[in-house]
């Protein structure tokens, strides 16, 4: 009996292992162009507002557009790849997303600006609480917070390498007769389109259905995560989609993570300009290259977190709390106050470091509390729900500046965002988590 339980943790470990080397690399380069395209008109800013005639209160308003059609189909994006599968709908949401990214590139005025961003935001909807959900398939708990942090590398690499990219392809001004702007969203977009093609024929659905397994390894994979699965049923959360969305707990997480949100779009927007101010140069290859510092610190930082977190068991609230201050609210705050670009720079370092960090263990959470349908329609609406700051933050950060007429002050306003979530994040502990245990070590928690 010992010898097969044996052998059946050793198969366990290893297809983990396995599904770390083959799926989460192919997730986290999707996410590097899913973020990419929701972000890239960042880099595109002056120059696109100045030949398309777009105002800055306009851009505030097109650029946090996206997420107003991500939040209205997030949930029904999601329940639809919880029937039809990941694979084929992740083709499709990659390959629409994509063509209307590309259709930027089109833009003349600020109502064709507003429509595309709405329908970015329509088509992209599901993509990552979807691969959330994905992962909970394949991965039990304990390992679970490690994986979203693979998986959340897709946005420091997107800037890393995104940045240079999106600064070469601007640098194309002039070329076949378009407008550097125009080659970075055509070019950017129709790759979304190839790599979704790609998932299709790369990824599968469950562990059962992946030949890349051994026998044992599919088996004792798949018997993991259906006993989890079965687990969290007799633990009192939602089990029907409408009583997830009702939920005082994922609502309270929907909070929690729409703070975090304004934080890290408020940057993110306005990262390239902020950099461009700070070195006294135009937004290109220069400002693209240092662009992607903060988020070469942010990568070296986000898988050293996660499995401290995964370590950590019960304790990661604390840890994931001080994080989000320290890193995030601290980290705007200096790259604000220091008019030094070295030590804004190091700022914003630090707040790209704490954000990426603290999101790959906030999903742990959600997904140790949901399951099955209730999980599909939870995580949609917290993703939904908070990445409304991406909307709230770049007008709410224009609003700030407007009215206390300090160019420095919706970047005040995003650390107190930042400080918001950490106390949130602290009282989380009000919650018991159902499955908050380290790996290889029986339940602690109490049942909620």
């Amino acid at each position: 009996m010992q010898a097969a339980d044996h052998a059946q943790d050793e198969a366990l470990t290893s297809a983990i292992r396995r599904v770390m080397v083959r799926l989460m690399p192919f997730l986290f380069f999707m996410y590097i162009i899913a973020f990419l395209d929701r972000v890239n008109i960042g880099f595109a800013k002056e120059e696109f507002q100045l030949h398309a005639g777009i105002s800055e209160a306009a851009y505030a308003f097109g650029a946090g557009l996206f997420f107003i059609g991500y939040a209205l189909f997030e949930v029904p994006s999601n329940l639809i790849m919880q029937r039809v599968g990941a694979r084929w709908w992740m083709c499709r949401i990659m390959v629409t997303w994509g063509l209307i990214s590309a259709a930027m590139a089109l833009v003349t005025n600020e109502l064709t600006f507003y429509a595309l961003r709405f329908l970015l935001g329509v088509a992209e909807a599901g993509f990552f609480p979807g691969v959330i959900l994905f992962i909970t398939h394949w991965v039990p708990h304990a390992y679970r917070a490690r994986c979203n942090a693979l998986f959340y590398l897709g946005i420091p690499l997107a800037s890393v390498l995104g940045g240079p990219l999106s600064g070469m392809l601007l640098e194309l001004d002039g070329l076949a007769g378009l407008f550097g702007w125009q080659w970075m969203f055509a070019v950017e977009g129709l790759i979304a389109c190839v790599v979704g093609v790609w998932a299709f024929y790369y990824l599968d659905n469950k562990p059962a259905h992946a030949r890349w397994l051994s026998p044992a390894q599919r088996d004792a994979l798949q018997s993991a995560v259906d006993a989890e699965a079965a687990a969290k049923e007799g633990r009192g959360g939602p089990h029907r989609v409408w009583k997830a969305l009702v939920d005082a707990r994922v609502l309270y997480f929907c909070l929690v993570y729409f703070l975090i949100q304004c934080s890290v779009y408020g940057m993110t927007f306005y990262l390239p300009s902020q950099v461009a101010a700070a070195v006294g140069a135009d937004v290109g290859l220069l400002v693209g290259l240092v662009t992607a510092i903060p988020w070469t610190v942010a990568l070296l930082v986000n898988i050293t977190v996660s499995i401290g977190a995964d370590r950590v068991g019960q304790q990661r609230k604390r840890f994931v709390a001080a994080a989000c201050v320290v890193g995030g609210s601290v980290g705007i705050a200096a790259s604000a106050f220091f008019g030094n670009p070295v030590l804004a720079i190091a700022g914003l370092s630090v707040a790209a470091a704490g954000y990426i960090s603290v999101q790959p263990v906030f999903w742990t959470f959600p997904a140790a509390y949901l399951t099955g349908s209730a999980a599909a329609a939870g995580i949609g609406l917290i993703n939904s729900l908070g990445n409304l700051g991406g909307f709230v933050a770049p007008i709410a950060k224009t609003w700030a500046e407007d009215v206390l007429n300090s160019d420095t002050a919706g970047l005040y306003l995003l650390a107190l965002c930042g400080l918001g979530a950490g106390a949130l994040f602290l009282l989380i502990s009000r919650f018991r988590d159902p499955v908050d245990e380290r790996p290889g070590e029986p339940e602690t928690a109490e049942r909620p």
